[in-house]
């Protein structure tokens, strides 16, 4: 399940979206699933209702769940893949991303060597490797 980092500068919402996201993406929570209930996450996490919810409404204005009146929310069915529309967009920030840091002075070395450390790490903690 979702695990909060407070040393980290990104804030708990974001956290909690892109632990969901990581957990439907890998296949850990399968299109149909129910997500466990706000107070009930808000409880496990120790983190405000209201920060759970907003949580909650990101993902479903992104896609990834849907809500079901007086039963709770649900993983979409057509979010097990990525749209190539979302893939653009995060490509995007990426060249971006390594734009800006070129502008610094960071040669393409480093930063594909930071990439590797970085995608290296996640698959240590466990998470699949979504390029294949």
């Amino acid at each position: 399940m979702i695990k909060l980092d407070l040393k980290i500068k990104k804030s708990i919402y974001e956290q909690i979206v892109d632990g969901f996201k990581e957990e439907i993406v890998s296949g850990r929570l399968a299109p149909g699933d129910q997500l466990p209930s706000v107070r009930d996450l808000s409880a496990r996490l120790t983190v405000n209702p209201n920060t759970i919810q907003k949580a909650f409404k990101a993902l479903e204005s992104q896609g990834y769940i849907y809500p079901v009146s007086g039963r709770g929310n649900f993983v979409s069915e057509s979010i097990s893949q990525a749209s190539d529309k979302q893939k653009d967009e995060i490509y995007a920030k990426i060249a971006a991303a390594v734009d800006e840091l070129r502008y610094l002075g960071v040669g393409m070395e480093e930063i594909a060597g930071r990439i590797a450390s970085i995608t290296g790490a996640k698959e240590r903690r466990g998470g699949d490797d979504q390029s294949k």
